[in-house]
C-alpha cells in the first residue's frame, strides 16, 4: 500500500499544471504549463434516457455547451464509456453509434482503457436512475459507493489517484459517506460531489454576503425524500455555510409529514416568515383560472398544500435548516439575518424540458466545474458540503422511518468553511 507522500506525488506528475482563474461561474482555465491534450476521463453512468442525469453529462462531456451566448468544447475528452442498464427507453447505444464512444463492459476496464493499470485522468459517477434495490427505509440502493469502492480499488492497484466527480449525494448510509471523504483524503486525490442546484442561475442573482451574521435558512421546494430533499439541503446549504464562523455541523434532523407539520411550525414563527417569503419567489403556485385562490399567508398554504413534508434540522451552533417539500415546482431560498433581521431571498432556477425548456441547461454550469476540477485538480468548493448534506438527508430518512421523531445526529459534526468566491451561473 502506497503512503498518501507517495499517491500526492504519483498524482501531481500525471496532472496537469493549471490556474482558474475568475469568479461567480464565469471562470476559464488557463494553463501555465499548457499541454495539447484535454484531460481524459472515465464516465460510469447507470442508464442513459432521455432527460436522465446520465444523458445530460454525456452529450454536455462529448459534444459540448452553450455558455455565455457561445458554445463551448468540452474541457475534457471522453475516453471510456461504461453504462449499467439498458432499459426500454435507452438512449445509451444511440449515443455511442453517434459519439463514437470507447464502450468498455466493466468499471475496470473502463479506468485502465482495456489495460492493467490506471490510464485516465478522471473518474465521473453518475449512479443516478435506473433498477436497483429499495431498502425498508425507502431509500434506492445506487450503487454510488460500491462503484465508488471499485474506482478506489483502482487507484490502490494502479499507485496512482484522479479527481473523481460523483452526482448528487453519496451513498444512503452515514458511515459509507465518511468512508468515501476519507479514501478522497487518504488518497489524496481531488473529490466533487453535489447537484446543479448550487451553480445554476438566481433570480435575483445574489448572494449571501461572505461571514454574514445569518441566523436560520429555509427553503422551499419540491419532490420525494431521498431524491429532492437533497436538492433542497443543497439550495439551503450553499447559502448558510456563508454565515459567520463557517459550518459546524448538525444535532439532530426531525422530519414531519401532512398537517404535523403545521402544528409543529405553529410555534416558530421565525420559521414561518421565512418559510413565506420562500413561497413568494415561487414561479408555481396553485391557481385557479391562472390566479392564487387567495393571499399568501399560513392559513391558505395549509388549504392549497396540504401533503408538505419538513425537515427541520438544528446545527451544533443554534443555527437552524427547514426545508419543505411541497406541490409547487421550483426551489426558493430565504435566510434571516441576525443583525438586522432582514430576510434575502432568490430562487435558484431550472427551466425543466418538456415545460419552460427543452434542454436542462442548468446543467451547463455543473458540468464546467466538473470539468475544471479535472483540469486543475482541485475542487471549487470542499467535500464536506456534500458529506454533511448527505448526513441530512440521512437524517430526515431515518426520522420518518423511526415514526417522525428527532433523530440526534451527534456523529454529523462535519465543520468546514465554503468559499468566499460565489460559484452560481451569471453568464
Amino acid at each position: 500500500m502506497l503512503s498518501r507522500r507517495q499517491f500526492q506525488c504519483l498524482s501531481l506528475a500525471s496532472g496537469l499544471s493549471v490556474l482558474v482563474a475568475g469568479n461567480r461561474g464565469n471562470s476559464e482555465v488557463h494553463a501555465t504549463h499548457r499541454t495539447t491534450r484535454r484531460p481524459k476521463i472515465a464516465f460510469l453512468g447507470t442508464t442513459v434516457f432521455q432527460h436522465s442525469h446520465a444523458q445530460h453529462f454525456l452529450d454536455r462531456m462529448t459534444v459540448g455547451y452553450m455558455m455565455g451566448g457561445q458554445w463551448r468544447e468540452p474541457l475534457v475528452e471522453m475516453a471510456s464509456v461504461y453504462i449499467d442498464q439498458f432499459p426500454a427507453n435507452d438512449l445509451g447505444k444511440q449515443r455511442f453509434e453517434k459519439y463514437k464512444s470507447p464502450v468498455f463492459t466493466s468499471i475496470e476496464e473502463a479506468l485502465n482503457l482495456g489495460g492493467e493499470k490506471l490510464a485516465v485522468d478522471g473518474v465521473v459517477i453518475i449512479a443516478e436512475h435506473g433498477e436497483y434495490p429499495v431498502n425498508e427505509k425507502g431509500q434506492t440502493r445506487y450503487p454510488r459507493y460500491d462503484w465508488f469502492k471499485r474506482v478506489v480499488k483502482v487507484f490502490e492497484d494502479s499507485g496512482r489517484s484522479v479527481p473523481v466527480f460523483n452526482d448528487k449525494h453519496l451513498s444512503t448510509t452515514w458511515s459509507e459517506c465518511q468512508e468515501m471523504v476519507a479514501d478522497s483524503q487518504r488518497l489524496d486525490f481531488p473529490f466533487y460531489a453535489g447537484s446543479s442546484l448550487p451553480v445554476t442561475w438566481r433570480l435575483p442573482a445574489i448572494d449571501l454576503p461572505f461571514d454574514v451574521p445569518l441566523r436560520e435558512s429555509v427553503c422551499v421546494a419540491y419532490g420525494g425524500v431521498d431524491s429532492y430533499d437533497f436538492h433542497a439541503l443543497e439550495t439551503a446549504q450553499c447559502m448558510s455555510e456563508r454565515r459567520r464562523g463557517g459550518e459546524v455541523g448538525i444535532a439532530s434532523v426531525q422530519a414531519i409529514q401532512g398537517e404535523k407539520v403545521w402544528e409543529h411550525l405553529a410555534q416558530q414563527e421565525t420559521t414561518q416568515r421565512l418559510f413565506l417569503s420562500a413561497l413568494a419567489r415561487s414561479h408555481t403556485l396553485p391557481v385557479e383560472g391562472g390566479y392564487p385562490t387567495d393571499r399568501l399567508s399560513m392559513e391558505w398554504v395549509q388549504r392549497v398544500l396540504p401533503n408538505t413534508t419538513a425537515y427541520f434540522i438544528e446545527h451544533r451552533d443554534q443555527f437552524r435548516t427547514t426545508i419543505f417539500l411541497t406541490g409547487i415546482q421550483d426551489f426558493n431560498y430565504a435566510g434571516l439575518r441576525a443583525d438586522n433581521d432582514a430576510i434575502i431571498g432568490c430562487q435558484m432556477m431550472l427551466p425543466m424540458p418538456g415545460s419552460s425548456a427543452t434542454t436542462a441547461d442548468f446543467f451547463n454550469p455543473l458540468t464546467r466545474h466538473v470539468e475544471e476540477m479535472m483540469v486543475a485538480r482541485r475542487t471549487a468548493y470542499p467535500i464536506e458540503r456534500t458529506l454533511l448534506t448527505s448526513g441530512m438527508v440521512i437524517g430526515g430518512v431515518e426520522s420518518l422511518h423511526r415514526g417522525q421523531v428527532i433523530y440526534p445526529t451527534p456523529d454529523m459534526a462535519v465543520k468546514y468553511q465554503g468559499p468566499a468566491e460565489s460559484m452560481f451561473w451569471l453568464e
